[in-house]
């Protein structure tokens, strides 16, 4: 394969990535990692490093919409982001000198674990709802934009979500992935945010959170810049694609679909814990 080819199929494919984890709000490591490593035969490391850079830059091109029209949640995401940081810095570190088979198996079960929750519960409408004592305190209530006007949401169950978030951290500074899946999880099923708002919220988080575990990938030398450029690219634009789509989709379509792609990254984290990564 030429340089040429290798390019058009790092942006093919991450333009692929970038799309889908704007709409869900999980980066685009789920993809871009498998792809790498087993389409590439990329070292795991490395593989890992490009996609956290991958992983900001579907934040990058998906947050700004989001944000924008009013679906992120400024505050919530300011005040978990603590919690996802040091869950990053933390795994970035660890990735280095420990083998994520363990991670890998206990990450896959959670995805199952969420799977269940999603289809056992019943769709719910994005109504008002009032905020618990810990959620007024820091004032996270907020609304988002409907065709009648602005629809007010209360949050709840703070601290169960920001320790979530910590393991959400973890596992993207460990295995690349921007763990999107535990952040719309967290917001969604415990935190109690609609789900629009869950992933607006997820996708300007995780290229935070990326961009720690990222730099202790870089000091390490563990980044290409030949693939990070292309891969980059790509999931910049899939992203903004993305990001369009995801305001005018509709609810009850996307649960089912989120719900599937939990039940591919739990098979596929599985999978690779069994093999040794």
């Amino acid at each position: 394969m030429d340089m040429l080819e290798l390019v058009l199929l790092l942006l093919s494919v991450s333009v692929i990535a970038g799309f889908v984890g704007a709409v869900f709000g999980i980066g685009g490591g789920v993809l871009i990692v498998p792809a790498l490593t087993l389409l590439l035969r990329i070292p795991v490391r490395v593989a890992i490093g490009v996609s956290l850079i991958s992983v900001v830059a579907t934040s990058a091109g998906a947050s700004a919409a989001f944000v924008r029209d009013h679906w992120t949640n400024l505050r919530i995401a300011m005040a978990l982001e603590v919690a996802t940081v040091s869950g990053a810095l933390v795994g970035a570190a660890l990735a280095g000198v420990v083998s994520p088979r363990v991670l890998e198996g206990l990450f896959a079960l959670a995805m199952l674990v969420s799977a269940v929750e999603m289809l056992r519960r019943h769709e719910r409408h994005e109504t008002q709802r009032q905020c618990d004592r810990v959620a007024r305190f820091l004032r996270l209530g907020s609304s988002y934009p409907s065709e009648s006007g602005p629809v007010a949401y209360g949050v709840r169950r703070v601290p169960l979500g920001a320790v979530l978030m910590s393991v959400a951290g973890l596992a993207s500074g460990m295995l690349g992935i921007g763990a999107g899946v535990l952040k719309v999880t967290a917001m969604d099923s415990v935190m109690g945010l609609p789900f629009k708002v869950s992933s607006a919220t997820s996708n300007f988080m995780i290229g935070v959170t990326a961009g720690a575990g990222a730099l202790v990938y870089l000091a390490r030398g563990d980044v290409s810049p030949i693939l990070a450029g292309p891969v980059a690219l790509g999931v910049a634009g899939g992203a903004l694609a993305g990001s369009h789509m995801l305001v005018r989709a509709n609810v009850r379509l996307l649960r089912p679909a989120f719900v599937v792609l939990l039940l591919f990254v739990a098979v596929e984290m599985a999978w690779r814990g069994l093999r040794g990564g």
